[in-house]
């Protein structure tokens, strides 16, 4: 191999882009390899993405769930790491071209673990109403949406304006996956345990939370019994699960959940994945959402040298099936292409991946959760807990560890997550809503008040912002 010929003269140049899972456990598994390593990143951290939700809903603090990527890869003189956006990737010339600059970073072996964002199923524009969860700045800007709706409709009642039961935020959660099941959980956890207690003109025990779903069920990944039990819990939690019930119109008067129409909504998106744009642009074929289509090792056909991770990947198991976008196999395949390209090093020829599945979970609430590992299913506290040890051993850091271990206990115990601080992203009055439903509408004073109050609440912007995503 080239790059092999080239290693008696200099260490081989490997370019990682994207330190979320499958980038940075492929970094990792690179230690002590006699190659020089450069991670590029859009942001500076690494990101617990499968907590993300408990930052929008102000369980857990940023911090708590994302680590710098120079800190945790400190010991490694071998590694660069840059933060950059990446414009594209040259196959022919090997070069990793970045933006705005317009530099390029040339790679002996490259691994490509830019991730995804969210799929809006051909309504792009819907994003700037519905924001997802994939990102840090999402979750602060749904935090910005939910608390400000309380706010907003504080401030209302404070005006002396009643609104009957309307002034009560609505918020709707598009997807019935993991991430919808769980946000629809928490979101109703918060207004029926923490703000019913804080909260004083308007009623937070009648926040409207529907969770739509466009399926036949919840959590179709799983057994057909835990999808039950989902539905029933978040039910219990005060959740409206619409199931064979899709978003039909979402702007900025509301959202239209099947034929319903739902006036001042606020919308959060968790219906799908779209693969980073990078990989349709280099010139390979791919797979349902984007996803480039890979050959058993993991690298891309025509070109050994590229490997391709997580979910941009469009690996499939032994029945030719899509492997899921979960952490699990975004590690997993970040090791394997560590372990190829040290063979490839050495000579020797590479070996097909295979996924080794250790279950999959979702929490649902406070004190469940539904698991399932192979054969076994676990329900309720148990389920919870098993879920709860999972996630701090997975975390990276010590540090962290403590943190989130901390929190959860406080909020476990206290009913009172202390992470629930407002931003102002851009100015305006966080009391704003913002997205689609800007808060609550506030109709005409009555005549003869002199006060001058707006139609609606102002609107807060915390747009997430774009790239390439993880």
């Amino acid at each position: 191999m080239a790059a092999t010929a080239q290693g008696a003269a200099r260490r081989a140049r490997v370019v990682v882009t994207g330190a979320g899972f499958g980038g940075l456990f492929a970094a990792r598994a690179l230690a002590g390899a006699p190659v020089d390593l450069t991670i590029v990143d859009r942001t500076n951290h690494h990101l617990f993405q499968p907590l993300l939700y408990q930052v929008a809903v102000g369980v857990l603090s940023p911090e708590d769930i994302a680590v710098p990527i120079r800190s945790i890869l400190r010991r490694r003189r071998d590694v660069r790491v840059l933060m950059a956006e990446i414009a594209g990737i040259d196959l022919e010339r090997r070069v990793v071209r970045l933006t705005p600059d317009a530099s390029e970073i040339p790679y002996d072996y490259l691994v490509l673990a830019l991730g995804a964002r969210h799929a809006y199923f051909g309504h792009e524009g819907w994003e700037a109403r519905a924001p997802g969860l994939k990102t840090l700045a999402d979750a602060l800007g749904i935090r910005h949406r939910l608390l400000g709706a309380y706010e907003a409709a504080e401030r209302v009642r404070a005006d002396g304006v009643d609104l009957g039961s309307a002034s009560e935020p609505v918020f709707v959660v598009v997807g019935g996956g993991p991430t919808g099941v769980e946000l629809a959980g928490a979101l109703a956890g918060i207004a029926r345990r923490v703000l019913v207690r804080e909260v004083r003109a308007v009623r937070p025990e009648r926040t409207r939370v529907v969770l739509a779903e466009a399926g036949p069920r919840l959590l179709p990944a799983l057994a057909p019994s835990l999808s039950e039990y989902t539905r029933r819990r978040l039910e219990a939690l005060g959740v409206e699960v619409r199931l064979n019930c899709a978003v039909t119109a979402l702007d900025d008067a509301g959202v239209t959940v099947g034929t319903e129409r739902l006036p001042g909504a606020i919308a959060f998106w968790a219906a799908g994945n779209r693969a980073s744009p990078v990989g349709s642009a280099l010139g390979v074929a791919t797979a349902a959402g984007g996803r480039v289509s890979v050959l058993p090792d993991l690298s891309l056909p025509g070109h050994p040298e590229v490997f391709v991770v997580g979910d941009l990947a469009g690996a499939t198991d032994e029945r030719g099936h899509l492997l899921p976008a979960l952490a699990p196999v975004a590690q997993q395949q970040g090791r394997h292409a560590a372990a190829m390209i040290r063979r490839r090093l050495a000579g020797r020829p590479t070996l097909p991946f295979r996924y080794r599945d250790h279950g999959q979970m979702a929490t649902l609430g406070r004190s469940a959760a539904v698991v399932q590992i192979g054969p076994l299913h676990v329900v309720g506290l148990i389920g919870w807990l098993f879920w709860l040890v999972v996630h701090i051993a997975t975390l990276i850091g010590f540090e962290n560890r403590l943190l989130v271990l901390v929190h959860w206990a406080a909020a476990y115990w206290f009913d009172r997550p202390s992470a629930r601080i407002l931003f102002d992203f851009d100015g305006t009055p966080p009391a704003a809503a913002g997205g689609a439903g800007a808060g609550p509408v506030v109709p005409a004073a009555p005549a003869g008040d002199s006060r001058a109050t707006p139609r609606r609440a102002p609107r807060g912007r915390a747009q997430s912002p774009s790239g390439v995503g993880r």
